[in-house]
């Protein structure tokens, strides 16, 4: 029989999939959408960076909301902003349509991840919040395994708008099964109404707390190489490595193994050695490999299985980061765990997509650019962690 942590672990994880879902399936696409749009990758890549954004920008609305009106609603509403912009995007007639339905898209799907988020915190604290977020991610790797690959065979029969269509279909489940199997965790004696000032002193006070900031833009960074290398991978992969859409999307799931498989080791880790110590070692090696692919790169010597295999391993430290830098920000504020997941997903998704826009121009088709932004946030993660964390007597509580 199932566990009740398991079944959480399904429906929270089939949710929060539909939003990876959304930019893993698409990314065979893209080379194929900017050259039937006759637009140049930086162009392309500027849907990419509006889903982030706007996907960051929606959390600070649907965190307060979760609060307010329980967890459920914002779901519901946040789906169907999801599906009629989804639908949108399969009839863009032009790229300017396509990004802005491309925002609304992410607008919407910004609920499928604070959501989720406060749900763990209404549920579990510490090392057991932990666990279900690992268990939540382990649900979620199905997305750079499966959505690549059916998005490169449906790029050889439907082109890239067919990709939308399927999208949509996707969220029409979400729908689903948010009305028949998602429960509610909020109780109403525990609901906060939105009131301005309250709100503006809760966001004030999270704010001032330097471990939650510091923790909200460690994910950050860490979280804005992983959306450099969506943004870049299938170019870097088709252009310099000459990879067919389905090889590319078979390459860009072994990438993504190492971050979802290590993500469940996350919380044995962190019960044996403390989070905040697995933090750091996770961030090191983070680092390390990414430095190191970027001085392989930038010799000349990146083939493509050093590339893969560097990445793999960068990614798998990562996996350990996230969860981790997540349940720690989040754990003192249970009462505004709404609030404090909106606010952490806006920052860490605002960071991401502007690295992706700022960076946009500099990608050529080669893989330098990508590792060297890649590089360059993970040494600013593991530098905030240093400076910033410290030996801090709460990042120590936390774990």
């Amino acid at each position: 029989m199932l566990s009740p942590m398991f079944r959480t672990a399904v429906v929270l994880g089939l949710l929060s999939a539909v939003g990876p879902f959304t930019i893993d399936m698409y990314l065979p696409g893209l080379p194929g959408l900017a050259a039937d749009l006759n637009v140049d990758e930086a162009a392309a890549q500027a849907t990419i960076s509006a889903y982030f954004l706007a996907f960051g920008l929606a959390q600070l609305l649907y965190g307060p909301m979760a609060d307010a009106l329980g967890r459920k609603r914002p779901v519901y509403l946040g789906v169907t902003i999801f599906l009629g912009a989804t639908i949108g995007c399969a009839l863009a007639p032009s790229l300017p349509w396509l990004v802005a339905f491309r925002a609304l898209q992410g607008f919407g799907c910004a609920a499928l991840m604070v959501v989720p988020r406060a749900m763990v915190r209404d549920m579990y604290t510490g090392h057991e919040a932990t666990r279900l977020v690992a268990m939540i991610m382990l649900v979620i790797s199905v997305s750079p395994m499966l959505a690549p690959l059916s998005g490169a065979i449906m790029m050889q029969f439907t082109g890239w708008r067919g990709i939308f269509w399927a999208l949509a279909v996707v969220a029409a489940l979400a729908l689903l099964l948010t009305v028949f199997a998602l429960k509610e965790t909020l109780p109403e004696d525990r609901r906060r109404p939105v009131r301005p000032r309250i709100l503006a002193l809760s966001a004030k006070r999270l704010f001032r707390d330097p471990t939650f900031m510091a923790l909200t833009f460690v994910s950050g960074f860490g979280m804005a190489s992983f959306f450099v290398f969506i943004a870049s991978a299938s170019f870097v992969y088709t252009q310099q490595y000459g990879l067919t859409p389905l090889q590319f999307s078979l390459a860009f799931a072994t990438n993504a193994v190492g971050f979802f498989g290590a993500s469940q080791f996350a919380a044995t880790l962190g019960r044996r050695i403390g989070l905040l110590r697995m933090l750091r070692l996770a961030l090191s090696g983070f680092a390390a490999f990414s430095l190191t692919l970027l001085a392989i790169t930038a010799a000349g010597y990146a083939t493509l299985p050093v590339l893969m295999g560097l990445l793999l391993c960068g990614n798998a430290c990562l996996g350990l980061v996230i969860p981790t830098s997540q349940v720690m920000a989040l754990d003192p504020h249970g009462e505004i765990a709404g609030l404090a997941s909106s606010m952490g997903g806006t920052l860490q998704m605002m960071t991401g997509g502007v690295m992706v826009a700022v960076t946009g121009p500099f990608f050529n088709g080669t893989a330098l650019p990508m590792v060297a932004v890649i590089a360059g946030c993970a040494v600013m993660a593991l530098s905030l962690a240093l400076l910033a964390l410290g030996r801090g007597e709460r990042a120590v509580q936390a774990a």
